[in-house]
């Protein structure tokens, strides 16, 4: 099982969309993908029909040995979900090995599932270094603004310090420009920037670009993934795109 984390302490870059494109687009290929969704404010889960009542996603982190009892088939996908508790995170979870929670749950059940798809929240906390820690990859989305950069260089504070002590192994995949407008003169000057900063952290900015498209919006609003919501959308062909160049199958 490859798991993929999909970060950015930013909110509003389009992380939760972004991990949910991965995940659906993985599947319609016939990968068998688990969602987990780290994020208190459940967004990922409310659009995959899932259930936030309960421990889920924290439960899990207090007790790995839980992983299957907390895996929810809904129509769409198998989730781990959110949990209003994850919002407490930082000050439940303070024993020796905290960051290795997730990484020891994921281990039970490697051999069920080809990718597992990881939400984060918009913070560098506990939760995110769980989620560096037991993946392999992660995937930075960030928009074509000043404030991205920034936390870009931020977040690779994070990660070289995960690397260093919990996850040699991780690598950025890349970073991926969300909501891009190719007219914004800003958004063409931030990308020339955001490049810099990635050739920096030894990694690099996809070449597929999202465009802004109001259909994932409505995709959320009807709880479902932008490949059957709008299969002819902007969005489809570019999330398409992304997951072709993620698995080395660009046309």
């Amino acid at each position: 099982m490859e798991v993929i984390a999909v970060i950015n302490q930013k909110g509003g870059v389009g992380k939760s969309t972004t991990a949910l494109a991965l995940g659906a687009g993985l599947s319609l290929k016939g990968y068998k993908v688990l969602f987990i969704d780290l994020d208190a404010q459940g967004n990922l889960s409310y659009t995959l029909g899932a259930s936030i009542q309960g421990y889920n996603a924290m439960g899990v982190l207090q007790r790995p040995e839980t992983i299957k009892e907390e895996i929810q088939h809904t129509g769409q996908a198998d989730i781990i979900a959110s949990s209003t508790a994850l919002a407490g995170a930082d000050t439940v979870l303070t024993e020796t090995g905290k960051e290795y929670r997730l990484k020891e749950a994921l281990e039970l059940i490697k051999a069920d599932y080809d990718y597992c798809i990881i939400d984060t929240p918009p913070a560098l906390g506990i939760l995110t270094v769980n989620a560096l820690t037991a993946c392999k990859g992660a995937v930075i989305p960030a928009q074509a603004d000043i404030y991205s950069l920034q936390g870009i260089a931020q977040l690779n504070s994070t990660i070289e310090t995960v690397k260093k002590y919990c996850n040699s192994s991780l690598s950025i995949m890349g970073i991926v420009l969300t909501r891009y407008s190719s007219r914004a003169i800003i958004s063409r000057e931030v990308t020339e920037m955001i490049e810099q900063t990635a050739q920096s952290l030894n990694t690099k900015v996809f070449n597929t670009r999202i465009r802004e498209c109001t259909a994932l919006k409505e995709a959320q609003a009807v709880k479902e993934n932008i490949f059957t919501y709008a299969p002819k959308s902007n969005a489809t062909t570019d999330y398409t795109a992304l997951i072709n160049e993620i698995l080395g199958e660009e046309k």
